[in-house]
């Protein structure tokens, strides 16, 4: 299913003009300058500055070069594009045996294809590989002054001036004649498209995912006996044609290549297209997933989709039927994970993340411009905001995105992990935890009356709940009756009275005594409308409860949030 719709979607790219059979995108660090002679003239950087979060950074961009091959472990060399082991025959120690092997490797697969090939690029080129000697490669001064940047794992390429090897029309012409060598052949049934086909020994890496391997990783590939079904080695137990081959890996490694309609989650790549493979369906996704903070066209968005309207996008109308799908890769040694697969029509997807943003939907801080927030904003409130690593759970990041796109459950550990960072420091509850408490409760647990948990419930007569706004009455007293006070009662009662309330409260009500007395002298109205809130809640609270399970504990949270919203509203003096 998925390589069906990764093949699907390499012929819509073909038919754009985006991808073509025989070549790859690939990430180039720097570029050899030759001269018509094949000499080295200069080392060119070709790496552009990209902001990543707060800092700016030297990234190489990507450029379209002729299609690179799978190697592992063996030699194995790329045409016109490589490291510079096969490049320059050097790497950061030098030149070893190794090294120099990578490096024959190269001059033969370069004179070999561009043997007869016209045109300055090309004979540049071959005269470079019959005359270049990487044991005198510290005598060429541009090599010696750029050897760390050289040696540093990147790709290099050749260039005379401002002209690109990969780019000239003799060679292109040449390359696509030939090819990309051939491997020796069988014929099976291929699995993706069931037609009879050359089966493909090995597949080409997929590259763009963190923590995978800096040269790419393998999403189909099956090297250990173990593995290995009726003595069928390789990934000839898993048999797919190379044309299928081909088109997926392509149209993996450019929906990895395009960082704007890919976005990464927990340890998870997420990618996703249409069928149709229009790009606004990808726009129109990455906006409601991760909103950004002007929310007014995303709001527009799920209105008209309330309203049963036309889905619009820069003023271009979408088509609800149409099919989408979304992948979650996560790193894992030589090989790829799938952590997720989900395909629907746009316009369902479309109505579980509204479906969701509903369940979130809560009283915000008035400083809080934001409506939605978004997956990476969810998980982000279950982060230790201390520690130096910001990041998930990697295994719930998946799970959660996927909840949110099927409208099914939310994973336990979503809620767990919220609750443990409230404990965690002693009672901050953010509009972004008490939303995830809200929606976990309604769509997990079945609470009833779910949409009225946007605000302060005063008719509720659940006891966790009441005990939430009973601390949060007490705790205003508190500060009320002490302002500017550095501690209050939350910072060392919260998490005993969130989980055992019988045995806090009493000892709270002693203490708000004491405050009121301080009331009374000092803001005698405020001492009459804590009297008010007290009598109503206490009137519906028959006794604590001894113990709350964990989901009263988010309703104790939540009632404690909706009144301690309810203590920054303009209040009238009566």
């Amino acid at each position: 299913m998925i390589l069906q719709a990764l093949v699907k979607h390499y012929e819509n790219l073909a038919d754009a003009g985006k991808v073509s059979k025989g070549w790859c995108q690939a990430k180039v660090s720097y570029a050899v300058n030759l001269s018509r002679d094949g000499e080295i003239t200069g080392i060119v950087s070709l790496k552009q500055e990209e902001e990543r979060g707060k800092k700016k950074v030297l990234v190489p961009p990507p450029m379209m070069v002729p299609e690179m091959v799978t190697r592992g472990r063996r030699v194995s060399a790329n045409f016109l594009c490589d490291n510079s082991q096969y490049i320059l025959g050097i790497d950061a120690d030098g030149t070893g045996q190794r090294v120099l092997e990578c490096f024959q490797a190269a001059k033969k697969r370069h004179l070999s294809l561009l043997k007869d090939v016209k045109g300055d690029m090309a004979r540049a080129v071959r005269l470079y590989f019959e005359n270049w000697k990487p044991e005198q490669a510290t005598e060429c001064q541009a090599v010696k002054e750029a050897w760390e940047d050289l040696t540093d794992g990147g790709n290099l390429i050749f260039c005379m001036g401002t002209d690109y090897a990969q780019d000239d029309g003799y060679i292109r012409e040449a390359w696509e004649t030939a090819g990309n060598g051939s491997e020796e052949a069988q014929i099976g049934v291929c699995l993706v498209t069931g037609k009879r086909s050359e089966i493909s020994r090995t597949h080409k890496a997929i590259k763009g995912v963190p923590g995978a391997q800096p040269s790419g990783a393998i999403l189909v590939a099956f090297n250990a006996p173990a593995f290995e079904s009726y003595g069928k080695e390789q990934s000839y137990n898993a048999p797919v044609g190379k044309y299928a081959e081909f088109a997926y890996t392509t149209a993996l490694n450019y929906l990895l290549s395009q960082r704007k309609y890919a976005f990464q989650i927990g340890d998870s790549m997420v990618v996703f297209w249409a069928e149709s493979g229009e790009e606004a369906y990808q726009e129109t996704f990455c906006l409601s997933v991760n909103p950004p903070d002007n929310q007014e066209e995303i709001r527009g968005l799920f209105e008209n989709l309330q309203k049963h309207r036309a889905i619009r996008l820069n003023n271009l109308e979408l088509n609800p039927e149409q099919k989408f799908y979304i992948l979650g890769l996560a790193p894992n040694a030589a090989r790829l994970s799938v952590r997720f697969f989900y395909q629907d029509s746009f316009g369902r997807i479309l109505e579980n993340i509204a479906g969701h943003y509903q369940r979130m939907k809560i009283v915000r801080p008035s400083w809080e411009k934001r409506e939605y927030l978004g997956v990476w904003g969810m998980l982000y409130e279950t982060i230790n905001q201390k520690s130096k690593e910001k990041t998930p759970v990697p295994n719930m990041a998946a799970m959660v995105l996927q909840a949110i796109l099927s409208g099914g459950r939310y994973p336990a550990s979503l809620y767990t992990d919220t609750l443990i960072r409230v404990r965690a420091e002693q009672g901050t509850v953010t509009w972004g935890r008490a939303g995830i408490i809200k929606a976990y409760l309604i769509r997990n647990c079945g609470l009833e009356r779910g949409e009225d948990y946007m605000g302060l419930m005063e008719d509720n007569r659940d006891p966790a709940y009441l005990s939430g706004r009973l601390f949060a009455v007490l705790e205003s007293i508190q500060m009320d009756a002490n302002p500017g006070i550095n501690a209050t009662i939350r910072d060392r009662y919260f998490n005993s009275a969130c989980a055992a309330p019988a045995s806090v409260f009493p000892v709270l009500i002693k203490l708000k005594n004491s405050h009121m007395k301080k009331l009374e002298r000092e803001k005698g109205s405020s001492k009459r409308y804590y009297e008010q809130v007290l009598t109503a809640i206490m009137g519906n609270l028959e006794e604590f409860p001894k113990r709350l399970s964990l989901e009263e504990q988010g309703r104790f949270i939540l009632g404690y949030y909706h009144q301690m919203q309810k203590r920054f509203e303009k209040r009238e003096d009566k």
